[in-house]
């Protein structure tokens, strides 16, 4: 039954017309590629290169953006997105890649219940062998309808070229390895040289890790964050006349405290009758006994509410799909969405201590629930035309 929330939900992403998955979408149409709609409005182009900044939510880019200079000039035309739910790097990444809500293309969380092996499986970097990603993620990707009309080239670090990750919702298109940021905007423009016509997707993930591991407040981000700004410059100045810059991210991220970073498996009566957590520490997954009747299962969703319900939305998943969270959800998706669902709206991270490693209780930096600083996301346009001055734009209407 739906469960009384002490604070209202926030609105689900508004999936088809102004999240991540519409970037890739509507860039291809750019190029005038058919069986694509231009939803977010770009502007027609040759070539379209879209930057995708693992971490970089749209919050943390106005609270720094006196360390990010080249990027500020754009900032107050930008137009605000949102990732996928939840707001991890699976989901919005799987929707960037697919142009689909993760309803349908199956990642739906960090680490997810397979229900075919009746056992919780990684989406990233930690793949289970037992899980085949063209049959988790069978849907064709829009590097692959793409790369049938014009060139597709992912620059992106070695290791991620047949990763698990990018076969499943990145497959498509030539693969350029570059092990860092410089290096990769050195192939980005030799690549972007070589054709008249061409889609290419840039992928950078030094901000994420310094959240992770430092909190998006540290030296080390704002660090990276220079670094970034740094790069992008370069490659504005680099890539030909004719090409559409687009920055994006997959989610923004909060920075959690030791003492409010929670092992909530010490309190018995929050995991009797859980058979599986999954999902990331500001959005679990709880997956309950079969064969647990429907009075237990509202008596935990109440102990859930009783120990978090004034810091986190306390849902279960007919009402998480009801509200649209991961848009229209197929058949062989439901089940691997948790029975209960807890998503974190203070600064609060909630860690299932027996399933994971002690360093997990170390990261500062968190995402994956829906408070607007990890789940809005920029997209900024840097456009160069030919024989005229760099400038840069937003793209669209405002929002947010």
């Amino acid at each position: 039954m739906p469960l009384q929330h002490r604070e209202p939900l926030p609105a689900p992403p508004a999936y088809g017309i102004s999240t991540v998955a519409e970037v890739l979408t509507s860039s291809a149409a750019a190029l005038g590629v058919d069986g694509f709609t231009n939803v977010l409005s770009l502007p027609a182009s040759r070539r379209v290169a879209v930057v995708m900044v693992d971490g970089l939510g749209m919050t943390l880019l106005k609270k720094y953006a006196a360390h990010a200079p080249f990027l500020r000039e754009s900032l107050d035309s930008a137009r605000v997105l949102s990732s996928a739910f939840p707001s991890t790097t699976a989901a919005s990444l799987a929707s960037l890649g697919t142009g689909l809500p993760p309803g349908q293309h199956g990642m739906v969380g960090y680490d997810v219940l397979d229900p075919a092996q009746d056992r919780v499986v990684n989406m990233l970097g930690r793949w289970d062998a037992g899980v085949d990603p063209l049959v988790w993620q069978p849907h064709p990707t829009v590097f692959e309808r793409v790369a049938g009309h014009l060139p597709v080239v992912t620059v992106s670090q070695p290791r991620f070229a047949d990763s698990p990750m990018t076969r499943a919702a990145l497959r498509g298109g030539l693969f350029v390895g570059a092990n860092t940021i410089h290096a990769r905007v050195d192939a980005a423009a030799e690549q972007l040289a070589k054709a008249g016509n061409m889609l290419m997707y840039f992928y950078v993930n030094d901000l994420d890790k310094a959240g992770h591991r430092h909190g998006v407040d540290s030296r080390e981000w704002v660090r990276a964050l220079e670094d970034l700004d740094s790069a992008l410059k370069l490659l504005a100045r680099r890539v030909p006349s004719d090409t559409l810059l687009l920055l994006t991210a997959d989610h923004g991220m909060v920075d959690v405290p030791a003492s409010q970073r929670i092992d909530y498996s010490e309190r018995s009566e929050l995991v009797e009758g859980v058979a599986h957590t999954g999902g990331e520490a500001r959005m679990l997954h709880l997956y309950l006994d079969a064969g647990l009747g429907q009075a237990d299962r509202d008596a935990l969703a109440a102990r859930w509410d009783e120990a978090y319900g004034t810091r986190a939305w306390i849902l279960t998943r007919d009402e998480a799909v009801a509200q649209g969270y991961f848009g229209e959800v197929s058949d062989v998706v439901l089940p691997r969405i948790g029975d209960l669902l807890v998503l974190a709206r203070e600064g609060i991270a909630l860690t299932d201590g027996r399933r994971v490693q002690a360093a997990a209780f170390d990261m500062v930096g968190q995402h994956g629930s829906l408070t607007r600083a990890e789940r809005d996301i920029p997209l900024l346009t840097v456009t160069k035309p030919a024989g005229g001055p760099h400038r840069t734009s937003g793209t669209g209407a405002r929002r947010g």
